[in-house]
């Protein structure tokens, strides 16, 4: 028999996975990280490691330039939810709705909830894996749009976004000097959408 590690690093049959289907928890807000945390150590305490499979908050990696210098941080996909991917039963049900700060389930009715499909969970997974290797810029930039210049010496002036290079976090933007138009290149730090 196949037998693998689910999350909790107990060995399972890829038979019990199979039974397993993804399902959203409607959490409060802000608090999906803990709310997994929770889930996982209420799933361990109660010995249910084989009914439940991975808990996920899906995030992205996002870039930020402040004053010059770039940061990463985290953005949630879903603000409020969480995935889990368990076994639906009368055990279950009541061990992810009992939950500190979990809502309940998304889909179906209250008492069964509905699963989500396996192509949904794969879209997830797929912009997650590709957040972390290629984080984004935090704010998205549009050719056409105005922007306020914050620093350099074109401090604040408005400006129209000609092109923008999220490889190099740089854009051209356009501003009107002196009634003429001159294109500028600047960082994305550097400016403000209006």
């Amino acid at each position: 028999m196949d037998l693998i590690r689910n999350c909790t690093g107990v060995e399972v049959s890829k038979i019990e996975l199979e039974d397993k289907k993804w399902y959203v928890v409607h959490a409060f807000s802000g608090m999906e990280k803990s709310v997994a945390l929770d889930l996982q150590e209420r799933i361990e305490r109660e010995g249910m490691e084989k009914s439940f499979g991975e808990i996920l908050v899906p995030v992205e990696e996002v870039v930020e330039i402040r004053k010059g210098q770039k940061s990463i941080s985290e953005r949630r996909f879903f603000p409020g939810y969480v995935l889990v991917e368990m076994s639906m039963n009368e055990q279950t049900w009541h061990l992810v709705k009992n939950t500190n700060k979990v809502t309940g389930f998304v889909g179906g009715s209250s008492s069964k909830p509905s699963p989500i499909s396996q192509a949904e969970v794969n879209k997830i997974m797929a912009q997650m894996k590709e957040g972390v290797e290629k984080p984004r810029p935090k704010v998205l930039f549009e050719t056409g749009e105005i922007v306020r210049v914050k620093e350099g010496p074109f401090a604040d002036f408005n400006g129209n976004v000609e092109e923008v290079n999220y490889e190099k976090n740089r854009m051209r933007v356009s501003v009107t000097i002196f009634g003429r138009s001159t294109p500028v290149e600047l960082e994305f730090g550097q400016v403000e959408k209006l």
